[in-house]
């Protein structure tokens, strides 16, 4: 991989930035920050590992939001758009089959949230 972070440990080897799934064992980075809100300063990066325990769509913007179980145990919620934004990896499933079938659901998950987006932002125009 190019990713120098994952350097060393090549099990996260698919690249799946933009289409990861419930299910999948994800490495990524999460920019890091410090001091206050107003006046933040950015610390490096931190690597997250975990297993993507659900996802769901918010019903307003159609933002999709994954909950992960880091391999120490805790849980975290995070935006698509910030697991996504260095980049994502993931190990290979057993059964990739199987993977692909998750992979449907979610995506038509995401057709009929964006459908039922668009059409509430057409009835607010008439």
């Amino acid at each position: 991989m190019e990713h120098s972070t994952f350097k060393g440990d090549d099990s996260y080897s698919i690249n799946c930035t933009g289409d990861a799934c419930v299910g999948d064992e994800v490495a990524f980075e999460r920019a890091t920050f410090s001091g206050s809100f107003r006046n933040a300063k950015f610390d490096g990066f931190e690597l997250i590992k975990g297993t993507i325990t659900k996802d769901s769509y918010g019903k307003d913007k159609q933002q999709h939001t994954f909950t992960i179980k880091s391999v120490e145990g805790w849980e975290m919620r995070i935006k698509g758009r910030n697991l996504y934004a260095n980049g994502t990896y993931r190990k290979r499933w057993i059964d990739e089959e199987k993977r692909g079938l998750v992979l449907n659901e979610k995506h038509s998950r995401g057709d009929k949230a964006r459908a039922a987006r668009a059409e509430r932002k057409l009835e607010s125009i008439y």
